[in-house]
């Protein structure tokens, strides 16, 4: 499903951000290495995806990122960006604290709906309804490749076009 939607975002001339784990540098690491090559920013989401606000310190949560920053460096060569999503979104004040003093920047999402529960799964249809009425200019949009109605959905060509067009429609209407 990554590989459609990298195709599309190939074809439209879009960049985007994908916050990986360890198991995909690990088992897919070609994945990887081409959203690199096409220019997407590669970012931290942790190596096993734990809940991060469990941490008993500062020097267990940044193993976690630094292990995965390690893997994508054995990976590419490169640094990976510090940028930094939490799994599941769960933070608190003291891994805020953490993330920052090591110098990430922690990246949260403005529209998300629950879409990672594979056995409740909206069709393609009313997704992207979905997508549409919430995207805004400047959305960050957490989508999980994982569903398979969001890789139908993300791989149609024209919801690029679409998504486009409701920020214009929103940005340009009359203000009552």
């Amino acid at each position: 499903d990554v590989e459609k939607i990298l195709d599309t975002m190939k074809e439209k001339n879009v960049t985007g951000t994908f916050f990986v784990l360890g198991n995909l540098i690990e088992r897919n690491g070609d994945l990887v290495k081409r959203m690199e090559s096409e220019g997407h920013t590669v970012a931290n989401h942790t190596y096993s995806h734990k809940d991060m606000t469990k941490c008993g310190s500062a020097e267990e949560f940044l193993a976690e990122l630094s292990k995965l920053d390690t893997a994508y460096k054995t990976l590419t060569g490169k640094d990976m960006p510090k940028y930094y999503r939490p799994p599941e979104g769960k933070f608190d004040e003291k891994t805020m604290k953490y993330a920052y003093d090591a110098g990430y920047k922690t990246i949260f999402w403005s529209f998300a709906y629950a879409d990672w529960d594979n056995d409740k799964q909206p069709d393609a249809a009313s997704a992207k309804k979905k997508i549409l009425d919430n995207v805004h200019n400047g959305a960050v949009i957490l989508l999980h490749p994982t569903s398979a109605t969001n890789a139908a959905v993300r791989a149609r060509k024209s919801l690029c076009r679409a998504a486009n067009a409701a920020v214009l429609r929103r940005r340009h209407a009359p203000r009552v």
